[in-house]
């Protein structure tokens, strides 16, 4: 693939850009960009494929390596060194503009498979890239994120990993989705530009992890392959699921390019939801009351039916066991799916039968393994434990709290 490289060197903002260093370099193959004199150590760079869209990448010195306990994962490279807080402001402008625009959900950036060595924005604001084909399914990882943790990669990488090896035709991509009007939770401790900035982090993490296991190695001048992924970030100020799917149902976004999709199937929404979340989606509290021209059109309609009918026209849940002494052990976990999906087991919480379907539960972490989430995250960042977190998050999010000093009040 030849590439159009352009960059900019650091410099005082008194010097005039324009130049060799930092104006249009040239026509180049990666091969040839590595031997560049001009760039041996640049501050950034785009590089645009004639083909599609542009392709940031921070090129800044890098850090150390983060040594991360699983050996699968050993060999993932830090985030290059960045400014953490102009990768925030920009989030937070971005997050402004969202919340002022009333919209109910929004793509605000893409990562696109060329970013998985790490990006930072130092060097521009980031793009939110449509596909040209519709994908045939959209994997939605819908969290507070605060922080992302291993927990949130391992369910993203199994889904990637099982609906590949299944989907034999067809795109897939990756929704980071944040909600920032959440039913239950409120925005702190980390705020959510700040979690914003740690979800681009991780998307990049999430990149390379896939195209390690399918592989394929992540060097500077390899072309995306089979385990190339493109990692939508997403805010949605709609608190339920059945709202953010529907909200992503009517974006333009995922359509595909005119004229490039005859007779391609809608795509088919993926939520990737944990035990506990599978027990709030079938809680009647948070249906209802149903119009009242619904209720006299359909009498026999429950307010669950209402809203999640639609929802599993469209989407299935992804749920994966959550074993605790809280939620119990994954005999447990399965014989309340197994519950839900006999005779009457929907129906006596005022959902569906037919719903069981399309819901499949998948084993969590392995046992004897340690557990992970983002409160035990939090805790080791306040502690300064940074191997502890580095146990709890990737190497991106690692990096992006230790900058920020996130979590140490």
């Amino acid at each position: 693939m030849d590439v159009l490289l352009s960059g900019l060197k650091d410099r005082p903002e008194s010097q005039p850009t324009g130049g060799l260093d930092n104006d249009i370099i040239a026509w180049t193959s990666p091969a040839q960009l590595a031997q560049h004199p001009h760039f041996s150590t640049p501050s950034c760079w785009v590089i645009n494929d004639p083909a599609g869209p542009a392709i940031h990448l921070s090129c800044a010195a890098a850090m150390p390596p983060i040594e991360e306990p699983p050996a699968a994962e050993r060999s993932m490279p830090p985030q290059f060194q960045t400014a953490a807080h102009p990768v925030t402001d920009f989030f937070a402008r971005t997050l402004s503009a969202f919340q002022n625009s009333r919209s109910k959900l929004q793509i605000i950036c893409t990562a696109s498979p060329g970013l998985r060595l790490g990006a930072g924005l130092d060097h521009g604001a980031p793009m939110s890239l449509p596909p040209n084909l519709r994908p045939r399914t959209l994997i939605v990882l819908d969290s507070s994120f605060n922080p992302p943790t291993r927990a949130h990669l391992r369910m993203a990488k199994s889904a990637i990993r099982d609906l590949r090896r299944r989907q034999t035709q067809g795109g897939l991509r990756l929704l980071l989705l944040l909600s920032v009007n959440n039913a239950d939770k409120s925005p702190k401790p980390a705020a959510f530009e700040q979690r914003l900035a740690m979800m681009w982090a991780f998307a990049s993490d999430v990149q390379h992890s896939v195209c390690i296991e399918a592989g394929e190695g992540t060097s500077r001048g390899t072309e995306p392959g089979s385990g190339a992924l493109s990692v939508d970030l997403g805010l949605a100020t709609v608190p339920y699921f059945h709202d953010k799917s529907a909200a992503l149902a009517s974006t333009d976004f995922y359509h595909g390019q005119p004229g490039e999709n005859h007779g391609m199937a809608e795509t088919e929404q993926v939520f990737l939801v944990g035990y506990d979340t599978l027990i709030r989606i079938f809680n009647p509290k948070y249906y209802g009351p149903l119009d009242p021209a619904v209720q006299l059109a359909r009498p026999e309609t429950t307010p669950m039916q209402e809203a999640l009918g639609p929802f599993f026209e469209r989407a299935k849940l992804r749920v994966t066991m959550r074993t605790d002494d809280e939620w119990g052990g994954a005999a447990e976990q399965s014989a309340y799916l197994d519950g839900l999906s006999q005779a009457d087991g929907l129906s006596n919480v005022g959902g569906s039968n037919d719903w069981g379907r399309r819901i499949e539960m998948v084993e969590g972490r392995k046992a004897g393994a340690d557990a992970i989430s983002s409160t035990y995250a939090r805790a080791a960042a306040k502690a300064r434990d940074w191997d502890r977190l580095g146990v709890m998050v990737t190497p991106g999010v690692r990096q992006q709290i230790e900058q920020e000093g996130l979590y140490s009040q």
